[in-house]
């Protein structure tokens, strides 16, 4: 005997509050996965088609970038080799800015994609932000830190690398 209460209704606004929280939770890096993708797809796109940044030389190239972060630089060591030959280097980031980009928003080798992200925001923060101060002012290690959520989760949702895996998954079951 119930006695009058019902408790299905109470039972079912806490699903229905509990679903929202799984649903949150589990697509929680998206947005951040997106802003980084965009960023950087943008930023490589923009260094491409950029007159001045791919230069050895002159008002806004590369090679005057780095030569004014050298002293400056945790490891000045790193801008001396990017500087054997700054238009190399200087298309070589615009290239993997735009395939972290691309690989992030696409969700196509999320893992690699980011890491490759943190690469590149841990050795532009090496070099070029180091001297910021104080340090939260420089924008490269905070990229740096955004990147460490994905490296470790990768992008498990909405993305290829998860319609890669349902696939593999639905194939093994197939062939038992």
């Amino acid at each position: 005997m119930t006695h009058g209460i019902r408790t299905d209704t109470h039972t079912s606004h806490l699903n229905g509050a509990r679903d929202w929280r799984d649903s949150a939770a589990r697509y929680a890096l998206l947005p951040l996965r997106i802003f980084l993708g965009v960023t950087f797809a943008y930023a490589g796109l923009n260094k491409l088609t950029d007159s001045a940044f791919l230069k050895s030389g002159g008002a806004g190239s590369i090679g005057d970038t780095m030569r004014a972060a050298r002293d400056s630089a945790a490891f000045p060591g790193l801008i001396d080799m990017a500087l054997k030959n700054p238009v190399g280097f200087g298309t070589a980031i615009a290239l993997g800015e735009l395939a972290v980009g691309i690989g992030t928003l696409l969700g196509l080798l999320g893992r690699l994609a980011a890491l490759g992200g943190a690469l590149v925001s841990l050795s532009l923060w090496l070099t070029v932000s180091w001297a910021t101060t104080p340090y939260y002012y420089g924008n490269d290690l905070a990229y740096l830190m955004a990147w460490l959520p994905l490296v470790l989760a990768g992008a498990p949702y909405l993305s290829l690398d998860a319609a890669l895996r349902a696939r593999r998954r639905q194939r093994g079951s197939v062939y038992r």
